[in-house]
C-alpha cells in the first residue's frame, strides 16, 4: 500500500525530503538551548562573586542563536511540508481520477459510485494530513525524544531511568487505543460510502423523489445512514480520547518522579550527582520528552484513522482494467462490418447463467440492423463487446475482420459511436456537449450532426441556439430532445458503426422515422445497429436478431420474422394490439 501510494509524490519529492532534513537540524537546535542554558546557570552559580557580563553576553548570544535557528528551520519546515503534503494530495486525486478513467465496464462494476466520491474526497483528505504528519511530526518526535533522553542521560544517567517506568506505560496505552480503534474506522468507511450513495440517489432522482412524495422516506434513509456512520465515529472517538488523559497522567507521573528524586538527589549528595542547573535541564528535557511522545500519539492516532483510507485508494489504484491494449495494437479499421463467432459473456466468472450464449451472427459494413427482445435478453450485452467495453467471455467478436482485442482501444472506440440507453449530457453549452464527438468540429459540422439527429429544429428555438446551456444531467431539456442531443454527438464521431441502443425511445413514431431516413440517405456506408422496444423502429432494417435469454432465436426481415419467430410476433401483436386499443 505504501508503495502504491508513494509513487504519487513524484515532483515533491524534493519537498518532502527537506521537510524532515529541516525539521531535524530544528530539533537539534531545541534541545541545546536546555544544555547552554544549564551551562550558563552553573556558570552563574560557581562565579556568584565574580561575573565576567562577557561570558555571560557569549552565552546569552549562543540562545538567542539557537532560538533563532530553531524558529527559521519550524517555519522552512513548514513551508517545504505543506508544499509535499498539498502536492501530494493533488497527484493522488488526479492517479486515482485517471485509473477510474482506464477502466472497464467490469471494472467499474466492483465499485460503486459513492464509493469512489469517497476515496476522491475524504479518504484523499487523510492520507494528506497523514503525509504531513508522517513528514513533520513522525520525524521531529521520534528525534526529539532519542536526543532529549541522550541529553538526560547526559545531564544526570540516575535521574534518567525515571523516563525508562514512564515510556513503556506509554507505549502499551497507546498500541491498546490504536488495537481498538482501527477496526472501528475500517467499517465506519463502507457507512461512510452507503451516506454519499443515499445522497448521491436522492440528489440525481429528485424529480422521481418528488413525483412519488417520497421526501420523508428519503429523509429517513438518509438520518439512517447520518446515524450509522455517527455512532462509528463516536464509538472510535470514546477510545482515541483515552489518549489525552493518558498522555496527561504520563506527564505528570513524570514531573512528579523528577522533582521528587532530583530534590532527594541534590540534598542527599550536596549538588555532586545533580546540581541545581542540571535539575532544571532535566525539567525541560521531561517537557521535551512528554511532548514528543504526545506528537506521537496524534500520530497513532492519525494512522488510526488513515490507514484504511490508504487502503481504499490503494485498491483503486491497483486494481488493473480487465481491458488491455495488445502489445502491438492495430490502430487502422478497415470497415463496418461485424462478426460474432461463437460468443458466449458472462458479467462475473461466478455468474450461474450466462448473459449471452453460442452467438453466431454477421452483419455486413453499412448494413442496417434491427435487436429486439424481451427485458434481460442480452440486447445491451451484445453491443457493448463490438466497442470492447466488456470482453467476450468465450469466442471472438471481429470488426473489419480483426478481433477487437487486437485492436488499439481508443482507435476502435472512436469507429464505434454507441449512444446508450442512459442518455447523459453534462453541464455546459449544447456546442460543448456535441463536440465530446469532435473537439475540432466545425459549426457547421455541428447543425449538420443536428439535422441528421431532427435536433436542429429545437436547438434553433432556443434563444441563445446552439450556446444555450445545459444544467447538470441535462434536466434543462425533455427526454426526447437529450436523445437527439446525444445522437448527433455520436454522429460527429462519423464512425464506421454506430449503435442506438433504445436511443429513440423518447421520441415520437414520426421524428423516429426522419431520423432512420436521414441516416440511410447521409450515411449509407456506416453500420446502422438499432436496438428498440418499438417495432416501427426497425421493421425497415435489412435485417432483424431477436434475442431471447440471451441465444439468438431467429434473424431475418421484418415479415420473414413475423412468420417464423413467435417471439417477434408476440411482440408485433401486442404493439399492434395496444395501439388498436388506444386509438
Amino acid at each position: 500500500m505504501i508503495k502504491t501510494l508513494a509513487k504519487s509524490i513524484r515532483e515533491y519529492k524534493k519537498s518532502s525530503i527537506l521537510a524532515p532534513v529541516i525539521i531535524a537540524c530544528e530539533v537539534i537546535f531545541e534541545c541545546c538551548i536546555p544544555f547552554v542554558g544549564a551551562q550558563l546557570l552553573e556558570y552563574i552559580e560557581l562565579n556568584s562573586s565574580s561575573i565576567e557580563m562577557s561570558v555571560v553576553l557569549k552565552y546569552s548570544a549562543i540562545l538567542v542563536a539557537l532560538a533563532f535557528a530553531s524558529l527559521c528551520c519550524g517555519v522552512l519546515a513548514g513551508h517545504f511540508a505543506a508544499i509535499a503534503a498539498c502536492g501530494f494530495a493533488k497527484n493522488l486525486r488526479h492517479d486515482v481520477y485517471a485509473k477510474i478513467q482506464g477502466y472497464s465496464f467490469s471494472n467499474m462494476d466492483k465499485f460503486s459510485t459513492a464509493g469512489l466520491v469517497t476515496r476522491l474526497t475524504t479518504d484523499v483528505t487523510y492520507v494528506q494530513m497523514a503525509f504531513m504528519m508522517i513528514i513533520r511530526s513522525a520525524v521531529r518526535s521520534p528525534l526529539m525524544l532519542i536526543i532529549a533522553t541522550v541529553m538526560a542521560i547526559t545531564v544526570s544517567p540516575k535521574m534518567s531511568l525515571a523516563f525508562a517506568v514512564i515510556i513503556p506505560f506509554l507505549a502499551i496505552g497507546l498500541i491498546f487505543i490504536i488495537v481498538k480503534a482501527y477496526p472501528i474506522f475500517k467499517t465506519v468507511f463502507k457507512k461512510y460510502d452507503a451516506l454519499n450513495n443515499s445522497v448521491q440517489e436522492n440528489v440525481a432522482g429528485m424529480r422521481v423523489v418528488k413525483s412519488f412524495v417520497r421526501e420523508d422516506f428519503e429523509r429517513e434513509k438518509f438520518a439512517k445512514s447520518s446515524e450509522d456512520v455517527k455512532k462509528g465515529f463516536t464509538r472510535a472517538e470514546k477510545i482515541l480520547a483515552l489518549n489525552n488523559p493518558l498522555m496527561q497522567i504520563a506527564f505528570n507521573g513524570l514531573m512528579l518522579l523528577v522533582c521528587f528524586f532530583g530534590s532527594w538527589l541534590i540534598i542527599s549528595s550536596n549538588g555532586s550527582d545533580l546540581s541545581i542547573p542540571g535539575f532544571s535541564a532535566l525539567l525541560t528535557y521531561g517537557a521535551q520528552i512528554l511532548m514528543s511522545l504526545m506528537m506521537l500519539s496524534m500520530i497513532f492516532v492519525m494512522m488510526a484513522m488513515s490507514i484504511e483510507s490508504a487502503n481504499r485508494i490503494a485498491e483503486v489504484l491497483n486494481e488493473e482494467s480487465s481491458v488491455k491494449n495488445p502489445e502491438s495494437p492495430i490502430t487502422d479499421v478497415p470497415d463496418g462490418s461485424i462478426l460474432f463467432d461463437k460468443v458466449s459473456f458472462s458479467y462475473s466468472a461466478n455468474a450461474e447463467k450466462k448473459a449471452l450464449a453460442n452467438i453466431n451472427l454477421f452483419i455486413g459494413a453499412g448494413e442496417t440492423v434491427g435487436i429486439v427482445g424481451g427485458t434481460g435478453s442480452g440486447k445491451t450485452s451484445l453491443v457493448q463487446l463490438i466497442s470492447r467495453l466488456y470482453d467476450v467471455s468465450e469466442g471472438a467478436v471481429k470488426v473489419g475482420g480483426i478481433d477487437v482485442r487486437d485492436y488499439d482501444i481508443e482507435s476502435l472506440r472512436n469507429e464505434v459511436s454507441v449512444v446508450l440507453q442512459k442518455n447523459l449530457l453534462f453541464s455546459g453549452t449544447i456546442k460543448e456537449n456535441l463536440r465530446w464527438g469532435d473537439p475540432n468540429a466545425t459549426d457547421e459540422d455541428i447543425v449538420r450532426a443536428c439535422k441528421l439527429a431532427s435536433a436542429d429544429e429545437f436547438v434553433s428555438s432556443f434563444p441563445d441556439g446552439y450556446d444555450t446551456v445545459i444544467t447538470q444531467g441535462g434536466t434543462n431539456v425533455s427526454g426526447g430532445q437529450k436523445q437527439r442531443l446525444c445522437i448527433a454527438r455520436a454522429l460527429l464521431k462519423k464512425p464506421k458503426i454506430l449503435i442506438l441502443d433504445d436511443s429513440t425511445s423518447a421520441v415520437d413514431t414520426k421524428t423516429d422515422a426522419l431520423i432512420r431516413k436521414a441516416f440511410a440517405e447521409e450515411i449509407p456506408d456506416t453500420t446502422k445497429i438499432i436496438i428498440a422496444q418499438r417495432i416501427s423502429s426497425v421493421e425497415h432494417a435489412d435485417k432483424i436478431i431477436v434475442l431471447d435469454g440471451g441465444y439468438i432465436e431467429s434473424v431475418g426481415r421484418h415479415e420473414e420474422l413475423l412468420e417464423s419467430s413467435p417471439v417477434y410476433r408476440e411482440i408485433y401483436e401486442s404493439q399492434i394490439k395496444g395501439v388498436s386499443e388506444n386509438d
